[in-house]
């Protein structure tokens, strides 16, 4: 319950836990602060000597990190790492702790080689995902990993730089919005007027300066009660511009061209499935969606915010393909393939780097010994013998490779591809264990911010005393308790 529902250790004195508690069993006697804090302290090493044996056992990791302050002026940075596990997706929370050093890149990359030294993971990192602060991928290049961007935070850029273009109209529409959130009268009149038209009861959404996504879902909640918003504004005379028919058509058309970033941000964001695979196609098929957006958009303003989208995606895409680790990861993914490729080079180019590290790979196809027939000894058989054993493993080029797997029909883009890899493995050694070095990579940095999330509401008010070290411990247990785990912490 501490760490799994962020309650506070002082929960236990409250006087509503002990007459619940007392309730439900008047035996009990429930444990002091000390006694929790010392529960956790327990937990935390266990869980990390427990998920240290299952990282050791893997061959490869992406890692992602992020920084982050609290509302205490603490600073802590997290590290989150991914990688394939019995053909299973798996994550986890490698740290999460106080980072009280200037954010150099020196002190960004001694930290994170620390971290990474610890788990055992140094030397098993294909690379690392953080946002476009140039302190972090100058820290990631000083230590010598691959450094791959967060597509999140990429769109995050495209896609704001492109909203200034319609600036004017999103300021009204913010106007209104906080007219709403400040005003009783307002947001009371607006419910009445939304039960009067049998509208669903929504209040519009404010946004974030720093995120995109949090503007489209105030443009989408302000469309969304568009006549009740009118009728309310012009009834409380609110002090606030009013937007034009064409206006509303252009938040209208805003809110359609901008779905499709939301959707491609949702999905590359997961941690439960395989996202850097999509890069490329997702990449190609937002640029494609919004250039197709030009024929049905009718408002001026809409026509720059594509035009501008537009631009930014061919500056910031152009060349998504040629990156290695991306292109790799699609190549294996066997709903894509080829058909991740704009073009013919660039897919024959990867899979040629694929072919040559797959070769360097041992397949790992155990050799059965074949038990000694009494009689036969110096017969020439073979049989038990460790010279002979070369004899019987199969030549490397009778096994299928690149070219089979190349021939293979492709997977429907619904169905899990590392469930059919679980499935091709003996026919693909080599390349299955490649692939779980390649499709180990996530797309976003999005897994160490959510951490932060998470961190947020542990340091809350009734909690902004704990020191880092148990901040520490409880985002670890509440990120790495098996969900089992946590069903039992929450069994009274």
């Amino acid at each position: 319950m501490i760490a799994t529902d962020f309650q506070p250790f002082s929960i236990v004195e409250d006087t509503g836990f002990k007459k619940y508690s007392q309730a439900l069993n008047p035996s009990y006697i429930p444990p002091s602060r000390k006694t929790l804090a010392q529960k956790v302290t327990d937990m935390y090493d266990t869980e990390t000597a427990s998920l240290k044996r299952r990282v050791s056992k893997v061959p490869a990791v992406c890692l992602t990190t992020d920084c982050w302050t609290s509302r205490t002026t603490v600073s802590y940075m997290s590290v989150t790492c991914h990688f394939i596990e019995d053909f299973r997706v798996a994550s986890c929370l490698l740290d999460c702790f106080e980072f009280s050093e200037r954010h150099t890149a020196d002190n960004i990359a001694q930290q994170l080689l620390s971290v990474a030294a610890e788990w055992g993971v140094d030397k098993k990192v294909v690379c690392c995902l953080t946002d476009n602060a140039a302190n972090v991928t100058k820290a990631i290049k000083t230590i010598g990993w691959m450094h791959l961007p967060c597509l999140a935070h990429t769109i995050n850029l495209v896609v704001r730089d492109a909203l200034q273009v319609s600036k004017p109209i999103i300021d009204k529409v913010k106007e209104a919005v906080e007219y709403f959130h400040r005003s009783t009268v307002g947001a009371q009149k607006l419910k009445e007027t939304q039960l009067q038209m049998k509208m669903e009861e929504l209040r519009p959404k404010q946004d974030c300066p720093t995120r995109w996504n949090s503007t489209y879902y105030m443009l989408k909640s302000f469309i969304a009660s568009k006549n009740a918003i009118i009728s309310t504004l012009a009834v409380t005379n609110a002090p606030v511009r009013h937007l034009s028919q064409e206006e509303w058509t252009t938040v209208q058309e805003m809110c359609t061209i901008l779905q499709p970033f939301e959707e491609v941000t949702v999905e590359l964001s997961a941690e439960s499935y395989l996202t850097a695979s999509k890069v490329i196609v997702l990449a190609r098929g937002l640029q494609r969606a919004t250039a197709d957006f030009r024929r049905n958009t009718t408002t001026a303003a809409a026509q720059g915010v594509i035009d501008s989208l537009c631009a930014s995606m061919s500056s910031r895409f152009h060349k998504i393909h040629a990156n290695h680790i991306l292109a790799e990861s699609a190549a294996l993914d066997p709903r894509f393939k080829r058909m991740a490729f704009p073009d013919g080079r660039t897919a024959d180019e990867t899979f040629q780097r694929l072919s040559t590290a797959a070769a360097r790979i041992s397949s790992g196809t155990s050799i059965q010994q074949q038990p000694a027939v009494e009689g036969l000894e110096g017969a020439g058989s073979g049989a038990g013998s460790i010279v002979w054993s070369y004899f019987h493993e199969e030549p490397e080029q009778w096994k299928p490779g690149i070219q089979a797997y190349l021939e293979e029909p492709l997977l429907p883009t619904h169905e899990d591809p590392l469930k059919w890899w679980e499935s091709r493995a003996p026919v693909y050694p080599r390349l299955s264990k490649l692939m779980a070095k390649k499709l180990c990579v996530v797309a976003t940095s999005v897994p160490s911010e959510r951490i932060f999330s998470k961190t947020g509401q542990i340091i809350s008010e009734r909690r902004s005393r704990l020191k880092p070290k148990k901040v520490r411990a409880l985002v670890f247990l509440n990120a790495n308790l098996p969900k089992d785990k946590k069903e039992m912490q929450k069994k009274p």
